[in-house]
């Protein structure tokens, strides 16, 4: 039985070098060119043949479009929809990467953090240098929280400006950690009944116990593919509201 580390680790599948530079084709790499593919492919297939009255796979799209829409509204105003393509196009490559994640042997790319953290400072980049183009200094009423005293400006500011750098951080390790966290408990209450199922008859009775465990986090981790998605696009629509209203 492989160890439950073993599920993330990254394995060349095209090795290439430049200048000494490991830019090699990997596992992660496929799995992320599958999972823009599948997320291309439904989103062709549900609009291939576009009707008044949706067929299934229209309905489903539609359903997912709202969602997102919905939540960009609420919680970045009715101007956060300039925004809806990299909120949507978030969404939907998480959600599908989570999914994938789930097949066995698949590979999960959200369990890496690099790359939530390379989801999450494309979202911070795009906040900063939007707030700082459309506002100007006026931006930095961001640091400065409104009905703050005056005298408490020095010891705020610096709370502000902190947790402002913080977020790439607390928005990728949310996910990575949850991603990761589960997939190795899943991995090891299955790896508990291989190894039981091997001790004979009353291995077997035995095994019934991490086997209903395996099948119910199972199930877990189906609710927090679809929950983690949800949580980092409900995040970098808050983030893109203190673009769009700084000073609120």
């Amino acid at each position: 039985m492989a160890g439950p580390i073993e599920q993330f680790e990254i394995k060349p599948l095209v090795p290439f070098e430049i200048g000494g530079l490991d830019v090699g084709f990997t596992n992660s790499s496929a799995y992320m060119v599958v999972t823009v593919v599948l997320a291309s492919a439904f989103l062709l297939l549900a609009t291939g043949r576009r009707g008044l009255v949706p067929g299934r796979w229209q309905a489903a799209a539609e359903m997912v479009y709202e969602f997102v829409a919905t939540t960009l509204r609420a919680n970045a105003g009715e101007q956060g929809m300039r925004f809806f393509p990299l909120v949507f196009s978030l969404f939907l490559f998480i959600l599908v990467a989570n999914l994938v994640g789930m097949f066995p042997y698949a590979f999960t790319v959200t369990s890496h953090l690099i790359v939530t953290f390379a989801l999450a400072m494309l979202v911070f980049t795009t906040v900063t240098l939007y707030g700082l183009f459309r506002h100007g200094a006026g931006f930095l009423k961001l640091f400065v929280p409104d009905g703050v005293p005056l005298i408490l400006t020095p010891i705020i500011v610096p709370i502000e400006v902190i947790s402002y750098l913080s977020r790439p951080v607390s928005h990728s390790v949310r996910l990575f950690a949850v991603m990761l966290a589960g997939h190795i408990t899943l991995k090891v209450f299955a790896g508990f009944v291989v190894s039981m199922s091997d001790l004979g008859t009353l291995g077997l009775v035995g095994a019934v116990l991490p086997l209903a465990m395996t099948v119910a986090l199972t199930a877990l981790e189906l609710l927090m593919a679809l929950i983690q998605a949800y949580v980092f696009t409900m995040l970098t629509c808050m983030y893109l509201n203190d673009a769009l209203h700084p000073g609120h």
